[in-house]
């Protein structure tokens, strides 16, 4: 119950929802309030095309995504002593996997950069992810499938109980503390890298950051003024990121 609480107050608080509820407001208060509910129309719409534009998402991950690749030597010289991949949401009821769950396209990302980084390394692998809606398989499990079935790559561990990044951190290190594995490679989209760093550290494992999947953008300078729903999306996704660092100030 608590995890569809806060993804309500996250679709309030972020976009589209936000600016979407200042201009209904707006609507509502406008024969009464005239002034205050042509301010909030005015700005709720003025919000929601900021957010929209591709130079506004682009800077805002940008601010996300400080952390350099890492390769394989790098590993060597941290003595690095296994590889954890995050879970990055379900693709669910697929239908060209007879209406099986799979994992998501962020999911898979991470997945194939972690293959890469074994092939590269030989380090052992942990992937995490929970099941937090009630699905038939926990992701985790999606996602060792994935990597044992279709890149050929073993799972060593397999983290099921977590619902968000402070459990995959908490869950993983009890897994990997049985083992004696205290430095990890952390595996995960470039613009999720500080937070989950964070957490992970706070976990009492010394991380190296692995990020993938930085953005970048072949956008003309033009069309980096024209509103996108992408750039929308990722604009979300940075001020996401931000809103969490905060709330996981709070809450933990």
């Amino acid at each position: 119950m608590e995890i569809l609480f806060i993804r309500l107050i996250e679709a309030l608080l972020m976009p589209p929802g936000l600016m979407i509820l200042m201009m209904l407001l707006g609507t509502l208060i406008i024969g009464r309030l005239f002034i205050t509910g042509k301010i909030l129309i005015i700005g709720g719409f003025v919000l929601l095309v900021a957010a929209s534009l591709p130079v506004v998402s682009a800077n805002l991950l940008a601010l996300l995504e400080q952390t350099a690749p890492i390769t394989p030597t790098q590993l060597n010289q941290r003595q690095t002593q296994a590889i954890v991949i995050l879970g990055g949401g379900r693709y669910a009821d697929a239908p060209e996997y007879n209406g099986q769950d799979t994992v998501s396209k962020h999911t898979l990302e991470r997945l194939r950069y972690g293959a890469r980084l074994h092939r590269q390394s030989g380090l052992p692998i942990l992937v995490t992810g929970g099941n937090p809606y009630g699905h038939a398989t926990a992701e985790g499990e999606l996602m060792r499938r994935v990597l044992e079935n279709e890149f050929k790559v073993p799972v060593k561990w397999v983290e099921t109980a977590s619902v968000n990044t402070w459990e995959n951190a908490r869950y993983s290190q009890q897994q990997l503390k049985r083992d004696g594995i205290t430095r990890i490679a952390l595996i995960t989209h470039a613009w999720h890298m500080p937070r989950s760093v964070l957490v992970f550290e706070q976990h009492d494992l010394d991380v190296v950051p692995a990020p993938t999947a930085y953005t970048t953008s072949a956008r003309p300078l033009l069309l980096q003024f024209v509103p996108d729903a992408r750039a929308l999306d990722d604009t979300r996704k940075a001020l996401h990121e931000l809103l969490g660092r905060l709330w996981y100030a709070v809450r933990y």
